[in-house]
């Protein structure tokens, strides 16, 4: 199966069901819970795109190059940008825009919790710090681990600090929004799990069973690859959550706010 037919298939297709879905709720004037309007949601969309393919570059040029990924020659086009095909970058791009849709389209279904936030951040603060335990381990075991744990630790090492971010700035608002989080994240998770195992099965592409600790989630998917894409939804779940809660707002340093403000009306004033 060539890369771009793997895109097509089971990213594509269920992306443009899912904005098909979304365009048929707001003509029905369904629209979002009033606390996640924030901004508009294609935007948040958009920059969350703009947002993966920047952090993940150089992460995964360098799992590229080191040898943990491998593409099958013959079913990419060769076009590439450093080590990775840009059939990879289109997958940055395209995985944030399916996962914030399918949430979107879950949250104009699910019921709000309008009770008031408590200002006690001692929970939130502690899960930050646990993972942060766990992030200087992971850190740890890259240069002094078994080769075994490579991809484990590069996977957490990468995604640990973002999410620790989210839950800092925002665990609140995110333990609030607990079951839409849940209902669009496990869903995506196992469903781009159940895609990927079919790509690798199939040899679209590689994971190098030496840098992998041998267990696999489902038949041909590494755990690593399973956690793979439990982090990365993670990160897009939290994120298009946190960016698109009006409580966010509150959250602002004093010197962001002022900026912040003038700069969500000029582009509410652009789109009017």
């Amino acid at each position: 199966m060539k890369y771009f037919g793997f895109l097509a298939r089971y990213v594509v297709l269920p992306l443009l069901l899912l904005r098909f879905l979304i365009w048929r709720d707001q003509q029905a004037s369904r629209e979002l819970p009033d606390s996640l309007q924030s901004w508009d949601e294609n935007q948040v969309l958009i920059a969350h795109a703009v947002t993966a393919v920047t952090y993940t570059t150089i992460w995964d040029n360098y799992l590229v190059a080191s040898g943990v990924w491998s593409y099958d020659p013959d079913l990419v086009t060769g076009i590439r940008i450093g080590w990775v095909p840009i059939e990879e970058y289109s997958f940055f791009v395209l995985q944030p825009l399916l996962t914030g849709s399918w949430l979107q389209y879950i949250a104009r279904r699910y019921p709000v919790d309008t009770s008031a936030y408590s200002a006690n951040r001692a929970p939130q603060m502690a899960v930050v710090g646990a993972l942060g335990v766990v992030w200087a381990a992971s850190v740890y075991t890259l240069f002094k681990g078994s080769p075994r744990a490579k991809y484990l630790s590069l996977i957490l090492g990468w995604a640990l600090p973002p999410i620790m971010f989210q839950i800092g700035f925002g665990g609140d608002i995110l333990w609030r929004n607990r079951g839409l989080i849940a209902t669009s994240l496990i869903p995506s998770t196992l469903y781009l799990g159940v895609a990927d195992s079919h790509a690798i099965e199939s040899g679209t592409w590689a994971i190098n069973p030496e840098n992998t600790v041998g267990l696999d989630v489902l038949p041909n998917l590494p755990f690593e690859e399973f956690l793979f894409f439990l982090l990365t939804n993670t990160l897009l779940v939290f994120g298009v959550t946190l960016v698109q809660s009006k409580e966010s707002e509150n959250r602002l340093p004093q010197s962001l706010r002022k900026a912040y403000f003038e700069f969500k009306a000029k582009r509410n004033r652009k789109g009017s």
